[in-house]
């Protein structure tokens, strides 16, 4: 694989943990444990795919959905803090598997897991508050979150240029929601 390559499966990894910040990793690691399209063994990311790892994951993904349906209110800053810093080694992991320099891409790693974060708060976030507004569960949309990530995560692993459209998907959904809010602000100027 060259590196235009392993640069996309990081952006599309490290994308999809944002939207899932837990639940991707599980399954990257998963994928790379069976050599599915990625590999971490005999890099510096070893552990990604390291039993017990990928034990803890589990467990912090069933708590997880636990707190999630209960009433503790996790801040949102604690799933991106998380998002970025596990997107951040997916994308240096998948640097290193093709033997570039992994560390490299921890930032960019970092910065695609926040976008696909923001994005899937525009996106999800939206629907799930307009839903709790009308007493219903967003149950529904939040398992739609989970399908969306780990269908990014597994196009980007198999299919690593599609990492491309996941990342103009994000951009597009921040752009538009921008725009909404500069209309909304418009129209109460023309008010005055």
């Amino acid at each position: 694989m060259d590196l235009f390559l392993a640069i996309s499966q990081g952006i599309g990894t490290s994308l999809a943990t944002g939207i899932r910040a837990l639940l991707v990793p599980l399954f990257v690691g998963v994928m790379a444990r069976l050599n599915v399209g990625i590999d971490f063994e005999r890099t510096g990311f070893e552990w990604l795919e390291a039993v017990w790892w990928l034990a803890l994951l589990a467990a912090l993904v069933v708590a997880a959905w636990l707190v999630d349906r209960s009433d503790i209110d996790v801040p949102e800053g604690v799933w991106a803090v998380v998002a970025m810093g596990l997107g951040g080694m997916l994308f240096a992991g998948a640097l290193e598997d093709e033997n570039y320099f992994g560390e490299a891409g921890i930032v960019p790693g970092m910065a695609c897991a926040l976008l696909g974060f923001l994005a899937a708060r525009a996106f999800l976030g939206g629907a799930v508050d307009r839903l709790a507004a009308r007493g219903e569960s967003g149950g529904t949309i939040n398992a739609l979150g989970d399908v969306a990530a780990l269908a990014v995560a597994a196009l980007a692993v198999l299919l690593p240029p599609v990492s491309l459209a996941a990342v103009a998907f994000c951009l597009w959904v921040l752009l538009a929601r921008r725009q909404r809010a500069g209309q909304k602000y418009e129209g109460l100027r023309i008010l005055r």
